[in-house]
Formats: structure tokens, C-alpha cells, sequence
């Protein structure tokens, strides 16, 4: 097993099969074939099943996905780091982002970190709360914004920002941020929301089985961009934190009101492993993290944000 092959299994799994993972790595596609059948002679057994739409991934391939990413990711750090020795604080950092906040906390983050660490290089992985818990815990991202976290071994969580959810509708709607509805008055509208197990969804579950209230949930997704897409269509109206949404309610392409009894907020943390080592570089780019985070909620950017920091 070698990195050769390692990055040929790697990229054939995230384009979906060899011709396009030739592309991507600038080689032939018997050399990419070829990559992979010496990694499944060393391992001893087939990481894919051949298939007319593609290669997919045997139970064996999907246990080394994670170890194989993890290997490489350890190697850029290490070469990231060793290329900054003598140079002050250097290394390879992956912050992991929630999807309501990545736009707006990467550019800042990313110039504050350059501006106080040029020897520091960002990685920005995007992730729903459940995912990025279980990439914190393997290894895959050093630091992470989340919410909803349960007790865990592995993650110590600090709260930062406490924020509200809103009723979200189309430009048409009646909503407003001054007229507060209940959750009781959405009976009978036709509502978008995440699916289980988001944290999102379990809020408004839990809220609904305490009141008696049995919503009309007529579609349901786990991607942010589908949620904001089908409102604007016209297809109902969602929950949210109005800072997933923040640029369509300032050009009022989207209405907004908090929602009221109850009032339902939802905690974000930074989550940091306890299962490994907190290197320097890490803990110097958290440090900025927080700061910008602060900043969002301080100059309003986070909207109805409260720090808790």
C-alpha cells in the first residue's frame, strides 16, 4: 500500500469511476486501474463492485475510506508544518462550518488567520452538526462549529451563540420580525423542514409533542439550498435561524417572524477533540474563530445572534 494508491482509491471515490478520476490525477486510465487492483491485492479483498453507473464502494472499500483520508490528511499536515519549521507558528488547520454560517465566517477567518499566522494554512469543510461531530472525533477536522451536541467522550463543547428560529416564507407572506407567530398558528400551513434526525427537526418535534400540535410537513430535505429554494418556489413556509437566510430577508426576497410559544432557540458551540493532542496552530486558528465569531454577533452580521462566549 503506498500514497499512489491511496490517492487513485480516493479520487475514484469521490468522481465515481476511473475515467474521471484519470482526469482529475493528469493519468492514464489503465494507471489508475491499475492503482487500485495492486491496492485490493494488498489488502486481499475488492474495494468495488464494477457496475454499468459506476464504481461503488464494497463494505471492505468503505472501512478504508475513512482511514485512507485520514492518512493523507496527516501527511499534508506534516509537510504543511515542516515546510513552516523556523517560520513561527505553522501547520495545516481544518475547521469544520455549519452551512448557515460558512459564508459568512470564511472570508474573515481566513484573512484574519493569514493576517496573524501566514505560516497557518485554513482548511474549510462544510457539514451538518452530525457529520461534522463524527469528523471531529476521527480526526478528520481539528476544531468545529456545532449545535444540538449531546455528552460525548471524545468532544468537549463550549457554547457561543444562542439564536433564534423564525417561521420563513416567500415575499408574498405576511411575516414580519415585529409580529411573532405561534406555533399553534402554523397548523395547517404547509411547511418545508429538515428530516430526522437534523437538530433543527428534533427542536420543532419535541416543541410540537409538548404543545399537542401536529404540523403539515409537505416536503422534507437535508440541504439548506433545497430548503431556501423550495420556499422562494412558493412550495410553504420553514423553520430557520434567520442568519441561514439573512441576504434573502434583507433584499426581501424572503419574510420572516420568530417563532413564539414557545420560543425555540438553538445553542452554538465550538467543539474541540479531547481524544488527541491540541496542537498550537489549532488552538491559535480557534482563537481567530472565536474572535470573528464574536465580531458577526457584535456588528449584527449574525442575525438575532446572542454570545454566550
Amino acid at each position: 500500500m503506498d500514497l499512489k494508491q491511496l490517492r487513485a482509491f480516493l479520487t475514484v471515490v469521490e468522481t465515481g469511476n476511473v475515467t474521471r478520476a484519470a482526469d482529475v490525477l493528469n493519468l492514464v486510465q489503465p494507471a489508475v486501474s491499475r492503482q487500485i487492483r495492486l491496492l485490493e491485492e494488498d489488502i486481499g479483498t475488492p474495494l468495488f463492485e464494477r457496475e454499468r453507473r459506476g464504481m461503488v464502494l464494497t463494505e471492505a472499500g468503505q472501512v478504508l475510506v475513512g482511514y485512507a483520508r485520514r492518512a493523507l490528511l496527516e501527511l499534508d499536515r506534516a509537510r504543511v508544518e515542516i515546510n513552516g519549521v523556523g517560520q513561527g507558528i505553522s501547520g495545516l488547520v481544518t475547521l469544520g462550518l455549519l452551512p448557515s454560517s460558512i459564508d459568512m465566517l470564511s472570508s474573515p477567518l481566513a484573512s484574519a488567520v493569514a493576517a496573524a499566522y501566514p505560516g497557518i494554512r485554513v482548511r474549510i469543510a462544510m457539514g451538518y452538526a452530525g457529520t461534522l461531530q463524527r469528523w471531529l472525533a476521527s480526526g478528520e477536522v481539528d476544531a468545529a462549529l456545532l449545535y444540538g451536541v449531546e455528552r460525548s467522550p471524545d468532544i468537549e463543547s463550549t457554547p457561543l451563540i444562542e439564536e433564534p428560529l423564525w417561521v420563513i416564507g416567500p415575499k408574498h407572506s405576511a411575516l414580519r420580525p415585529d409580529r411573532p407567530v405561534a406555533l399553534a398558528d402554523l397548523v395547517g400551513q404547509r411547511l418545508v423542514l429538515p428530516s430526522a434526525p437534523h437538530g433543527i427537526r428534533t427542536l420543532m418535534e419535541h416543541a410540537c409533542a409538548v404543545a399537542h400540535v401536529t404540523l403539515d410537513v409537505s416536503v422534507e430535505t437535508n440541504a439548506l439550498s433545497v430548503q431556501r429554494s423550495l420556499v422562494l418556489g412558493g412550495h410553504g413556509w420553514t423553520i430557520l435561524p434567520p442568519i441561514a437566510v439573512a441576504d434573502d430577508l434583507r433584499r426581501n426576497q424572503l419574510r420572516g417572524a420568530p417563532l413564539a410559544e414557545p420560543d425555540i432557540t438553538r445553542t452554538i458551540v465550538l467543539g474541540l477533540p479531547t481524544n488527541r493532542p491540541i496542537s498550537r496552530a489549532v488552538q491559535c486558528t480557534v482563537d481567530v474563530l472565536r474572535d470573528e465569531a464574536r465580531n458577526a454577533v457584535v456588528s449584527g452580521a449574525w442575525v438575532e445572534g446572542r454570545w454566550l462566549g
